[in-house]
């Protein structure tokens, strides 16, 4: 049997790039992100399901899905193909929930493990038994849907399935696949049918004569065409009186859409066909079944089959892969909009109150009016706490103003929809009291420290000493006497020292709280982990694989 040569350096530098693409995160909604998200989805998908298993077995069986809209016939096709009742069919829609797959006894091992689609549970019925067995299955690290293995009780409702008969009648190295409709109302069922699809060797499209010109199925033909894919075309349900005008009228349709040499297979409208619960003639489905015996008996036309719809899949590696790349880049970019609108928020706020001190706006109501007292009508206790409630007001006003610049920035940005808007947030007057608290005995302590150092009788009342160094600190201009007093009380070197040390101490606390508002902005941001480096992952393991090709 003829097979793809592949070497090891190629598997490796594939397997590369599918961990590359699991790593790849899109949370914001950007205007290109779903169909991102969508590109991600179907590369993971094609990854897993086919192109790393193909080219790591390239001898296991050819494996045709058959997949179309809704009551196109799909599971009746497969079932007269094989001979047996293997697939439900009905008038019922959608039919297909759980997607099965009908091999030759002597394949059902390149099946039952996890070679391909590796996050689907294997169900079986073993020979003599009603109850279906259910095989652990291991899920495929990255793909959407994948869980742990399920328990043996597990349904189809509960994990997604995957049915595995085996029929004697079927060449040995041909599977046939009946997959859910592409244009299911069931959202799943959608979604595992193009999972399906990209794990096909051969796709096999099923439409009607009723419905040819739909566009799902047209698009699931472009993407075939696109991916370069071996196609074949099942044209089912045709009625004997149109048959000639319906063919004539689609192959005149593919043949405009650049897929006139795609083989096309036309099964008349027959009574079997009408319930969907009984098998066509032999006849009927023939000469498809010719057609997938020749391409899995022939060494030539096998070859021809596999390769062609794997080295389509790598090649279309070529354009997607740059797209996937570009939506990385852009979701990076905004969230360097979202968090360059916080920082600038927040420095601007930061340079704000740093002027405000600098005017003595701390030392204003309450506050002033217990610095005029001081120190007949109010006690140095007093001074610092209508001292540290005004710098409080003035920080809780500063993050306010800096969380309403952000919003309005936000509101303007597609990306801020991942994250919630800054708003009200009552919590933030008490960190910033607490933390306020803490600075203010930061400042007591080092008063504290400093009278001790003075040898002096009596020795300055620390209270004192803290209160006038914290109104000279944050009263600005208008607090001048209180620099004067503690030189009184100190003296000019204490002072000075004191001073010095309280005003690192004011900018570090300024600093820290701005910081600590501003990080809590950022946090929701920053759990999307949105980083640069997938974009050049991306193209670094493109790079590697076109290098290995």
């Amino acid at each position: 049997m003829v097979t793809l040569d592949v070497r090891p350096q190629l598997l490796d530098a594939l397997s590369a790039l599918r961990d590359r693409v699991a790593s790849v995160r899109l949370p914001l909604p950007l205007p290109g992100a779903p169909r991102a998200r969508q590109t991600r989805a179907e590369l993971l998908a094609q990854l897993d399901d086919y192109l790393v298993p193909r080219l790591k077995s390239p001898e296991a069986p050819l494996l045709a899905v058959v997949g179309g809209s809704t009551g196109a016939g799909k599971s009746t096709l497969v079932n007269s193909l094989v001979g047996r009742q293997v697939s439900e069919a009905g008038v019922l829609r959608p039919t297909t929930r759980v997607p099965v797959l009908v091999c030759h006894p002597d394949d059902h091992h390149w099946f039952a493990g996890m070679r391909v689609l590796p996050d689907l549970l294997r169900v079986w019925a073993p020979p003599g038994e009603d109850e279906p067995a259910r095989a652990p299955r291991k899920p495929a690290a990255g793909r959407p849907g994948a869980r742990a293995g399920a328990p043996a009780t597990a349904t189809a409702s509960a994990a997604r399935e995957l049915r595995i008969e085996t029929i004697t009648g079927l060449p040995r190295g041909l599977a046939l696949l009946d997959a859910p409709d592409i244009d299911s109302l069931v959202v799943d069922n959608r979604v595992l049918a193009s999972e399906l699809i990209c794990a096909a060797d051969v796709w096999v499209m099923v439409t009607t004569a009723s419905r040819y010109a739909d566009a799902v199925p047209w698009h699931l033909l472009r993407t075939a065409k696109q991916y370069r894919a071996t196609l074949v075309i099942v044209l089912d349900r045709v009625p004997h009186q149109l048959l000639a005008e319906v063919s004539r009228q689609y192959a005149a349709l593919l043949t405009r859409a650049g897929l006139g040499d795609v083989p096309r297979f036309t099964v008349p409208e027959l009574p079997e066909s009408a319930g969907g619960g009984g098998l066509l003639p032999a006849s009927a489905v023939a000469p498809l079944g010719a057609w997938l015996a020749h391409h899995v008996q022939d060494p030539a036309a096998r070859q021809h089959a596999v390769s062609r719809t794997a080295f389509g899949a790598l090649d279309s590696l070529k354009r997607r892969m740059p797209e996937l790349a570009s939506a990385v880049a852009a979701q990076y970019a905004a969230a360097v909009r979202l968090t360059a609108a916080v920082e600038d928020a927040y420095r601007q706020e930061g340079k704000r109150v740093r002027g405000r001190l600098d005017q003595g706006a701390v030392l204003a109501g309450d506050a002033l009016t217990r610095w005029r007292g001081y120190p007949l009508d109010t006690t140095a206790d007093e001074l610092l706490d209508s001292l540290a409630e005004s710098l409080s007001a003035l920080l809780q006003c500063a993050v306010a103003a800096a969380d309403e610049r952000i919003a309005e920035v936000w509101r303007r940005e597609p990306a801020a929809g991942a994250v919630p808007l800054p708003g009200p947030d009552r919590e933030a007057a008490e960190r910033i009291g607490l933390a306020v608290r803490r600075w203010r005995r930061v400042l007591e302590e080092l008063a504290e420290e400093e009278v001790g150092r003075i040898d002096r009788q009596p020795a300055p009342d620390p209270d004192a000493v803290a209160a006038l160094l914290v109104a000279s600190l944050l009263g600005g201009k208008r607090a001048r006497p209180a620099g004067e007093k503690l030189v009184e009380r100190i003296g000019a070197q204490a002072a000075v020292r004191l001073r010095d040390r309280g005003g690192e101490l004011v900018a570090d606390h300024l600093e820290e709280v701005l910081r600590a508002e501003r990080d809590r902005r950022l946090a929701p941001l920053e759990a999307l982990e949105v980083t640069p480096e997938p974009q050049a992952e991306l193209i670094a393991a493109l790079s590697v694989l076109q290098k290995e090709r």
